[in-house]
């Protein structure tokens, strides 16, 4: 709400503010009893202070007395942006005019001179900006598999003059990743949710960097990653040449930044067996284990942990081989990722199930061993196990032979075949034999049955 008290050729004003959201719509101002509405104005203003961004829209209604005296403004209700505001309303005194200066005020301009001419054409000049968009890479050239980290940013350098702001961010961006990312390429996005201004110096110069976009990517193959060049279009605004106190003193204009193409090459592994397998990256191993006083046939668990920088969603459990001590069962994987500071990091942990079927002292590092590629270091490695267990107890041979026995039984049920046999000269003859003394001993007793009694 306006002052309380204004003179008679002074306008009374109502104004809307929303802060750090888009004024999508707004109602019908109210009806002043004793003034006549006399047009809005609008305004919008892009303020960074110890790093946060924030921005304000205003429009207000402007209204002009009618006559001197005290005026009552009813209680009201506005609409903004779907939503209702209420308003207790006030009291507005009116006075004598206030008396027009003789001269411009210590801005330039005579606010009662610009009110009255506030209709005519108003001339708006453009200021040159010193701001660009650019996306970077750590890399210009990696391994197969090896990440390197891309940021799409704006920078406004500190001599800049132009009013600038960002325009519908969310949805542009999501058309620009669509011909942003490589499909050559594994994704690790940094998911941006918050621009955080940063100041950076570029070639000796200050600027302020506003990060919209950040990932890592880790090449598949050897086909280089092609960025093509993509555009951000901003809020510009030109300044009225001759600034007005109750008119537009900007106006809202579009303008659109462009990246530079940009290119990273790939490079194949050195030659290893198992070159197209490996993961790429920096990692060690931990390692953990329930126990390492170990009894035949009971089961015990061991995690081997492949923790550093790189694809960890990528990462492959160890290839444990076969053999007649132990029976390792397939692991149980969970992955931690962590994205901060440009670099992707995390944990992978394969947690094993095992039986050992033999008394002995064993080494796990002859079981758990797993390659992978260094590219500081450009050469290949291996995290081996380095934990020893002593196992007791009675062999399991014999439990493992019993098992396959009926195994071997089932099997041979199996493999019989269920087809009649043709009998041979024996058998006929035995039949033969037991069927005439059938008949006989039938014989006899129908002929006692008949004899008179």
């Amino acid at each position: 709400m306006g002052k309380s008290n204004i003179a008679f050729n002074e306008a009374y004003t109502i104004t809307i503010t929303v802060t750090n959201e888009d004024l999508r719509s707004y109602g019908k101002f109210p009806d002043i009893p004793g003034f006549v509405k006399r047009g809005t104005t609008s305004s919008t203003s892009t303020n960074i202070v110890n790093g946060q961004i924030s921005s304000t829209q205003s429009i207000t209604q402007n209204y002009m007395a009618e006559k001197e005296g005290t005026f009552t403004i009813p209680p009201f209700e506005l609409e903004i942006n779907n939503n209702k505001y209420n308003s207790p309303g006030g009291t507005v005194v009116v006075g004598p005019p206030a008396q027009a200066k003789n001269s411009p005020d210590q801005f330039g301009f005579d606010p009662f001179e610009d009110w009255f001419n506030q209709d005519e054409p108003r001339e708006f000049v453009d200021v040159k900006e010193d701001a660009f968009l650019a996306l970077t890479t750590s890399e210009s050239e990696v391994y197969v598999g090896e990440g390197f980290n891309t940021t799409l940013a704006f920078y406004i350098a500190e001599t800049n003059r132009a009013d600038m702001s960002f325009h519908e961010l969310g949805q542009q961006l999501s058309e620009i990743l669509k011909k942003l990312r490589p499909t050559n390429c594994w994704e690790e996005n940094f998911n941006i949710e918050e621009i955080q201004p940063r100041n950076v110096t570029l070639n000796g110069k200050r600027y302020t960097q506003y990060k919209v976009y950040q990932a890592t990517f880790y090449p598949l193959n050897t086909e280089p990653v092609q960025f093509p060049s993509v555009g951000l279009r901003m809020i510009k605004y030109k300044i009225a040449k001759t600034p007005s106190f109750f008119g537009r003193n900007r106006q809202e204009e579009y303008k659109t930044f462009y990246t530079s193409p940009k290119i990273v090459q790939v490079r194949e592994l050195p030659p290893h067996p198992l070159r197209d397998r490996v993961s790429v990256g920096e990692f060690r191993l931990e390692e953990a284990i329930s126990g390492d006083q170990l009894s035949t046939g009971e089961s015990f668990s061991y995690q081997f942990n492949i923790v550093g920088e790189g694809n960890i969603s990528a990462i492959k459990a160890p290839e444990v081989p076969k053999n007649e001590y132990f029976d390792f069962y397939a692991p149980s994987v969970n992955q931690e990722i962590k994205r901060s500071n440009n670099r992707v990091t995390g944990k992978k942990v394969f947690e094993y199930f095992a039986v050992p079927n033999e008394a002995g002292t064993y080494s796990l590092g002859d079981y758990f061993q797993w390659v992978f590629f260094d590219p500081r270091k450009e050469r290949y490695d291996t995290l081996q196990s380095q934990v020893e267990v002593q196992v007791s107890g009675e062999s399991q041979k014999n439990a493992v032979i019993s098992g396959n026995s009926r195994d071997d039984y089932y099997e041979t049920l199996q493999a019989e075949s269920n087809h009649l046999l043709e009998r041979n000269l024996d058998d006929w003859v035995k039949i033969l034999a037991n069927g005439s003394i059938l008949l006989m001993l039938g014989v006899t007793i129908f002929a006692l049955a008949r004899r008179p009694s």
